[in-house]
């Protein structure tokens, strides 16, 4: 039978044939500098013989105690980090801290691990950000449990051990109510998204009170609030399990066909909005002579489309991740760092047409 190292080259079965140290073997390719230029070319050319690339960079790494690598937990389907405009507008800002520091960045999905922790549990990083997660995600808490530097960003937002950072959203949310109170609508709507395992369709308000904190519920309650103080009736609310453009805009058809009444509708996140539109006008709305359509993010795109929304600053939110966990030092309590946000008025919203 083959031995391992016939079928398996390593430092030791170079170190054999030539007869060397392991030691020797190693220098030629971590430091060079200790070798005599003719030492170095036979370890590297019976190297090459034997089909051997060098030491495993994350053993090495590992040996001296820290990977350089930073792991940014997902949630969504990992393509969600490239295709939703807020989020990549995030990840380009926390990648900036990264490259700044000489950090590497180990993207993780939970989606394609199955709803299975191993993948955060056997990362070789030397900490996270965790990107917007629900407060009973096992990813979460397995990453609590090793004890690393950790930075979550948006939700949950409220746990005692780690960093956070996030926009205002409940303030986001009464800013939009208000916005579309003074302008005179009496009844509105909101589509939102709310992520894997919900489902399509009707939210009740009164659950969504007792439910655990969420970047789409903070940014509900808000607008609820905001209409409530103006006396308002509660907002009607749609839900749909992803976050796309052809969600926002199925979630509009479903609003208005269950509410033909509302004359002003909230989504939640910027690509609902969009979605919204296109809907809108497909039944023949005026924007906004007949309905009113607002956005929640701030992202490129929204511009382009007229759309008012309430603009939070995304690519300061991944630098100061970044930052936070740059700044990590053991021991010290967890801190809070929380973003402004604003609204920017655009052609999107006005008042109800008279009459309507």
């Amino acid at each position: 039978m083959a031995s391992r190292d016939a079928r398996r080259p390593t430092m030791s079965s170079i170190a054999r044939v030539l007869g060397v140290s392991v030691a020797t073997v190693s220098y030629a390719f971590t430091r060079p500098e200790k070798l005599s230029v003719p030492v170095r070319e036979r370890v590297l050319a019976e190297a090459a013989r034997q089909g051997y690339g060098g030491p495993d960079p994350a053993a090495r790494q590992l040996s001296r105690g820290r990977t350089d690598t930073l792991g940014l937990l997902f949630t969504d389907e990992l393509g969600h980090a490239f295709t939703d405009p807020a989020a990549v507008r995030f990840l380009q800002g926390l990648s900036a801290s990264c490259q700044s520091a000489g950090l590497n960045l180990l993207l993780i999905s939970s989606e394609a691990s199955g709803g299975r922790p191993d993948a955060v549990a056997n990362a070789v990083v030397d900490g996270f950000v965790v990107y917007s997660v629900p407060v009973e995600d096992p990813h979460l808490d397995r990453i609590r449990q090793r004890r690393l530097p950790t930075v979550v960003v948006d939700s949950p937002p409220d746990l005692p051990d780690v960093d956070w950072v996030g926009a205002d959203d409940r303030a986001g949310g009464r800013l939009l109510g208000e916005l579309v109170a003074g302008l005179g609508h009496e009844r509105v709507g909101i589509i939102t998204s709310t992520g894997r395992g919900a489902h399509a369709g009707a939210v009740d308000l009164d659950a969504l009170w007792a439910a655990p904190p969420s970047v789409h519920r903070n940014r509900i309650l808000g607008v609820a609030e905001a209409l409530a103080a103006a006396g308002r009736p509660d907002p009607v609310v749609e839900q749909r399990p992803v976050l796309s453009r052809a969600a926002g805009a199925d979630a509009l058809t479903a609003l208005l066909d269950r509410a033909p009444e509302v004359t002003a509708v909230c989504a939640m996140m910027d690509v609902l909005a969009l979605g919204a539109l296109d809907a809108a006008r497909a039944r023949g709305l005026a924007i906004p002579d007949d309905l009113t359509v607002t956005g929640y993010d701030g992202i490129p795109d929204a511009a382009g489309a007229d759309l008012t929304t309430v603009c939070q600053p995304l690519l300061d939110k991944g630098r100061l991740a970044g930052d936070l966990y740059l700044s990590h030092r053991p021991g010290d309590p967890p801190r809070r760092r929380t973003l402004p946000v604003h609204v920017q008025v655009r052609g999107s919203s006005g008042p109800p047409r008279a009459g309507g």
